[in-house]
């Protein structure tokens, strides 16, 4: 038999208090017996009558259990890894409230359709950096999700390739696990990086799926910035415009799938089910010991026992 806890000093001390008051009960009334002439034998049952349903109260408290059963434990799903532009041009406003709010809030939305995966996130904009690890505790992702900011990387400029660099990298880090991987990429498109060949061979190569979703409009919007509008050297306002072209070409280069959210079309819908389109395979698998907390049985013996010794009376002195 074991254990689901161990004997701490509070049940010591109630064990402890239990034997020397009961203890000297007995030598009490044996005294008093004595003193009478009379006989206190009946009292040693009614002390080893409590005692044994003083000691299965405290083997309940305990939490017993019997042996230590195994189970496999397996979970299947996807490694999404999430790679949001948090460029300048993504705080453009052709996309109310702007572009990155509207990113959050559909990740948002994103993970609550797809809880059984495991997500990851990277941000970038001139550099990539990776903000959350693939994991499967979504809460904490969601919480990095919504902190995102233009302001967390100062670089200027935007490099979607090299953030796909490091994307490939993290998802092929263990390459033992033959899990389904994909790739979600988040941007306006406007990409002043070069691609290398070797990086587009890579997505194909290790069937990594890609699905790019454009964020703004054709039309384009202004960037605001300590009040006023964000304007060039020759004072004129710079308007940012979605580069779906770009983005199409490049998720065609991948055997990727390309989506859009602008104010008029939302495809998040299709894009949780180009997700759910991807064979799920194994994420995870463990041995765990799944044990029964058998208390009930000792609890219920007390309890009876408890119930004998109020209903059973026995004669203390016997003259």
């Amino acid at each position: 038999m074991n254990f689901n806890y161990e004997l701490t000093a509070v049940e010591y001390i109630f064990m402890g208090a239990f034997l020397v008051l009961y203890i000297l009960y007995i030598g009490r009334t044996f005294l008093v017996a004595r003193a009478l002439g009379a006989t206190a034998r009946a009292v040693v049952i009614k002390f080893f009558l409590r005692t044994t349903y003083f000691a299965l109260l405290i083997v309940a408290l305990l939490g017993p259990f019997f042996g230590e059963p195994e189970r496999d434990i397996i979970a299947e799903g996807k490694d999404v890894m999430v790679v949001v532009d948090v460029s300048k041009s993504m705080d453009a406003t052709d996309i109310q409230p702007s572009r990155l709010e509207k990113v959050k809030f559909e990740l948002q939305r994103l993970i609550s359709s797809l809880g059984e995966n495991r997500f990851g996130l990277i941000v970038f904009s001139a550099t990539p950096f990776l903000q959350v690890p693939l994991t499967f505790d979504l809460n904490a992702f969601e919480l990095f999700a919504q902190s995102l900011s233009t302001s967390q990387v100062s670089s200027t400029g935007t490099d979607i390739c090299g953030s796909l660099d490091l994307c490939i990298q993290k998802l092929l880090q263990n390459p033992a696990a033959n899990t389904s991987k994909i790739i979600l990429l988040m941007t306006d498109g406007e990409d002043f990086g070069n691609c290398e060949r070797k990086t587009l061979a890579s997505i194909r190569q290790f069937g990594l799926n890609l699905f790019i979703v454009g964020i703004g409009t054709n039309a384009g919007g202004h960037i605001r910035q300590r009040g006023d509008w964000i304007k060039d050297e020759d004072g004129q306002v710079v308007t940012t415009k979605l580069n779906s072209t770009y983005l199409r070409e490049l998720a065609m280069a991948t055997n990727g799938k390309y989506f859009e959210i602008n104010n008029r079309t939302n495809s998040i819908p299709d894009v949780v089910n180009a997700i759910n389109s991807v064979e799920s395979r194994l994420i995870d698998s463990r041995k765990v010991a799944v044990v029964s907390n058998k208390y009930r049985y000792f609890l219920l013996a007390a309890l009876v026992l408890i119930a004998l010794d109020v209903l059973v009376t026995v004669t203390t002195f016997q003259v």
